[in-house]
């Protein structure tokens, strides 16, 4: 035998840049590149319409309109009032709502328009979607673009779209009851966590379309999504702010009041319960800022942990950018409550909180874990058979 460097026995791995040896293992095995191409074409049109639902539909919260329409007419409803006549129907039927009887009493047929627009062009906004998808999915079936489960993952998709529709009606009937101005907090949670749920998975789904080669320590793959988990989290708390209106209120920081913890805050819980935890402003503000400290800590830990077992790798680029965007995303909280929540930033609160989840779906779904490559056999020594 020829001298030489004995076969290292070491587990062989992508060490700190992150590199694999080989692209194996990839979600889309049988699907050739036209096809994956094209169904994230697809998944990446869809998301966009969902972060346009999600912004037009805080407008529409903001704007008070999201009772102005009191009927759930999925297929008819598309149509809006054509003349003066059904205007006045749909006003009068506006009127017998406890939202106009205590707070908008004293409105126009011309006011009540705008607060109609601003609905109906939330949920036809949403049928637009619905037909996007449903003339995407078929053509990509036709096409046999679209093979196998991932049929099903895309028909998983589109029965969370439906499930959507539904709860958001299910949100507006809560501000139809006897005495109600405005939906119930913890449906309007429910509507925009869900429409987050959707707008990550579609980006999820994509990503995984796409092959990889970069593999990271399981640990960061796994503290990847759970930081994904901790957004959505912080996503809720907000929508709690919002449906509260929560936000109007200790108006300063980093303290509430003169207090980093009000007096009030814990009297709730023991006055009435886990329900405070969705109703009261004071906790549920406090709810909001302390998880995004928390949120903030974490990710700079993981940003600093995945720079220093791969630097330079597209995973230690992407976890700098959530620091960077979670960073920014805080400070315009902040500038939303210390203004006390004027629309036009608010609306860029919330929008831009959607942007930071995709880039934590992003950083969750480009995560490949890296494996150990069985080591070689010792030289001389034969496998018996």
């Amino acid at each position: 035998m020829a001298r030489g460097k004995l076969p290292s026995t070491r587990r062989q791995n992508s060490g700190s840049n992150g590199k694999a040896h080989n692209a194996s293992d990839q979600p889309a095995k049988g699907m050739s590149a036209e096809s994956r191409q094209m169904v994230r074409l697809w998944l990446h049109m869809l998301a966009g319409l969902v972060f346009a639902m999600v912004i037009v539909g805080g407008a529409t919260r903001m704007t008070g309109s999201g009772l102005s329409i009191t009927e759930w007419r999925p297929l008819m409803g598309a149509f809006p009032p054509l003349n003066e006549q059904d205007w006045w129907k749909e006003f009068m039927k506006y009127q017998s709502i406890p939202q106009y009887q205590i707070l908008n009493y004293d409105i126009s047929l011309e006011e009540f328009k705008t607060l109609y627009w601003w609905e109906w062009g939330h949920r036809q906004l949403g049928r637009f979607v619905g037909v996007v998808f449903g003339l995407g999915f078929l053509f990509l079936v036709i096409r046999r673009h679209l093979r196998g489960m991932h049929i099903v993952y895309a028909a998983l998709l589109g029965c969370l779209g439906g499930t959507q529709a539904f709860v958001g009606w299910i949100m507006v009937a809560s501000g139809l009851k006897p005495g109600m101005t405005a939906v119930e907090p913890i449906r309007l949670m429910a509507h925009l966590v869900l429409a987050a749920c959707i707008f990550a998975l579609l980006l999820i789904y994509a990503i995984k379309l796409k092959p990889r080669v970069e593999r990271i320590r399981p640990g960061f793959v796994w503290a990847g999504w759970g930081l994904l988990l901790g957004m959505m989290l912080q996503i809720a708390f907000g929508a709690l702010v919002a449906g509260n209106h929560a936000g109007l209120i200790y108006n300063t920081w980093p303290l509430m009041g003169e207090h980093f913890l009000p007096d009030s805050l814990f009297y709730p819980l023991r006055a009435i319960g886990m329900e405070a935890l969705f109703d009261d402003v004071t906790l549920v503000q406090f709810n909001h800022r302390f998880w995004a400290y928390v949120l903030l800590a974490l990710t700079l830990w993981h940003a600093w942990a995945v720079s220093r077992a791969h630097k330079g790798t597209s995973a230690n680029r992407r976890a700098n950018a959530l620091v960077w965007m979670l960073s920014a995303q805080a400070g315009i909280g902040i500038a939303t409550l210390v203004m006390v929540a004027p629309m036009w930033l608010a609306l860029i609160h919330q929008g831009f909180a959607i942007l930071v989840l995709a880039m934590f779906a992003v950083h969750a779904a480009a995560g490949q874990m890296e494996r150990a490559e069985p080591a070689p056999a010792p030289a001389g020594k034969r496998k018996r058979s």
